[in-house]
């Protein structure tokens, strides 16, 4: 890649799923991409089993911050994606983003701890194909 593309994470709480792509791209993909995430609707908390799926392999997300969409409206990205089907309902097109994606990922608490390392790992693959699709 030429150049560092940026990349935002919305789900409705920052609490799972786009926290858990945060980490994911910053720790596996941060020398390609800026990565960000938040919530339409941030519960205030980072999930307790994110932290743990997370730190399963390696990357501590126990200081991470829920964050409101809000912050980051005004800025540009290359690609915005929502990971669940509320955020891409709230948030159905963004000012200055590129490129927007929805990842329809079912929440992962419903299947308790192995749903969120289920999630993990689905948000790894996809994160990939993405940072593959931005490369010149």
């Amino acid at each position: 890649m030429t150049s560092m593309k940026r990349v935002l994470f919305l789900c409705t709480g920052n609490a799972a799923r786009s926290q858990m792509a945060e980490a994911i791209a910053r720790a596996n993909h941060g020398d390609a991409i800026e990565v960000v995430s938040a919530g339409s609707r941030p519960a205030g908390f980072v999930h307790p089993l994110a932290i743990r799926a997370m730190a399963d392999v390696g990357v501590d997300i126990r200081d991470a911050e829920s964050k409101s969409a809000d912050r980051f409206i005004q800025q540009a990205f290359d690609v915005v994606v929502t990971v669940c089907d509320s955020a891409a309902q709230d948030c159905p097109a963004w000012p200055g983003a590129r490129r927007l994606e929805h990842w329809p990922i079912d929440d992962p608490s419903s299947g308790g701890y192995p749903g969120f390392v289920a999630t993990r790992d689905d948000l790894a693959r996809r994160i990939r194909e993405l940072v593959g699709s931005l490369e010149d």
